[in-house]
């Protein structure tokens, strides 16, 4: 079967909605959105310091640092030292951080939902398979090889 020629351009498109779709379900927080992108990457990451989560959000440390302190002083987030070097300073959100994570994945998942629940059963059923596909495919692939220019080099 020949891929359409726009299923790129599609995808893109489908992406740009669903991020929208999920960003008004987050818009209700007080958080801004950089912050609880920090959240979610030190909450899936627990040995996070200040120097991983720079290179994570492709930031110069002290901006990194300047975030923690924001977070810090609502109450989202911890510094500790790291039980096997004291010197180490590891970053852990907080019991409050980690309630509004998944209040804010429950309300997104509720939200892409709502869009769901208006296709069809065998629509939504093919949806699923092939964003399966597609995540397996992009497991498979190297990362030079996702730059269409490095293909063609």
């Amino acid at each position: 079967m020949e891929r359409p020629a726009d299923l790129a351009a599609a995808i893109d498109s489908a992406a740009e909605t669903l991020i929208s779709v999920l960003d008004s379900a987050a818009s209700r927080h007080q958080v801004p959105p950089t912050q609880l992108r920090v959240l979610a990457l030190i909450s899936s990451r627990s040995e996070t310091n200040v120097n991983r989560l720079a290179e994570l959000l492709d930031v110069v440390p002290s901006s990194a640092s300047r975030l923690c302190d924001r977070l810090e002083a609502t109450g989202l987030l911890r510094r500790v030292a790291d039980p096997r070097d004291r010197r180490e300073v590891r970053l852990v959100p907080t019991p409050a951080a980690e309630t509004l994570l998944r209040e804010l994945a429950e309300r997104r998942q509720r939200a892409v939902q709502v869009v769901l629940d208006r296709m069809p059963q065998r629509v939504q059923h093919d949806l699923l398979s092939s964003l399966l596909a597609f995540g397996r495919a992009a497991i498979q692939v190297p990362e030079q090889q996702t730059d269409p220019a490095a293909r063609t080099a």
